[in-house]
């Protein structure tokens, strides 16, 4: 994608993941986003598809000294996923990396409970399921949201983006059944470039998007 092709906003690019679902003939039964950036787009794909909205909430595991720098992630449920070259690079250890694990674990849960609020996790089984995010750069939270996943008895995994880079989606169809990316750019730099309006969504907005 040339930068002067973005996407107005999230919405419109959820609007044009819907249609490229569509076109695949994928059969969703339930769409979940991942919160806060993905919730715009998930909302746009659940009312296309005409599929409920949920979530799935990893957190990402910073480097020692350098939080910003993602060794790896951890969903609500404890499924972790460690980008082993990243770590190693870091000198962290594997207590250090435990620790970490636990801790953004039980934020990640404090996350989803307090987006669902007194509605109980949905039952996934047999069901076709679309995860839905504003794009990917390494996938670190992804991947962490699609290891929970696979521990579910959901019949497939669908992963919907509108952009990453070519090597990380490479790797994340090995990771799921399916995996829908709207462009693969080669001078991908960040997400964000292929956004007119990327700005922050607040937790009330991202929750709003959830209750609709």
């Amino acid at each position: 994608m040339e930068t002067d092709r973005q996407f107005r906003d999230r919405t419109e690019a959820g609007e044009q993941l819907a249609e490229a679902l569509r076109e695949r003939e994928i059969d969703a039964d339930i769409a979940l986003a991942i919160p806060r950036g993905g919730l715009p787009l998930g909302r746009a794909v659940a009312d296309a598809l005409d599929v409920p909205l949920d979530i799935v909430v990893a957190k990402k595991i910073g480097a020692p000294g350098n939080p910003e720098f993602a060794i790896g992630a951890v969903a609500s449920d404890g499924s972790v996923w460690q980008n082993e070259t990243a770590f190693r690079g870091t000198g962290g250890d594997e207590e250090y990396f435990e620790q970490q694990r636990e801790e953004e674990a039980a934020n990640a849960r404090q996350k989803a409970e307090r987006y669902r609020g007194d509605q109980a996790e949905p039952d996934l089984t047999d069901e076709t399921v679309v995860v839905v995010d504003d794009g990917v750069a390494t996938g670190s939270t992804v991947r962490a949201c699609l290891k929970k996943l696979q521990g579910s008895d959901a019949d497939r995994i669908v992963l919907a983006v509108p952009v990453g880079p070519p090597d990380t989606i490479d790797e994340l169809e090995e990771e799921t059944d399916e995996v829908v990316c709207l462009e693969t750019p080669r001078d991908f730099r960040g997400v964000g470039q292929f956004y007119a309006n990327f700005g922050q969504v607040s937790d009330e907005e991202a929750m709003a998007y959830l209750e609709r």
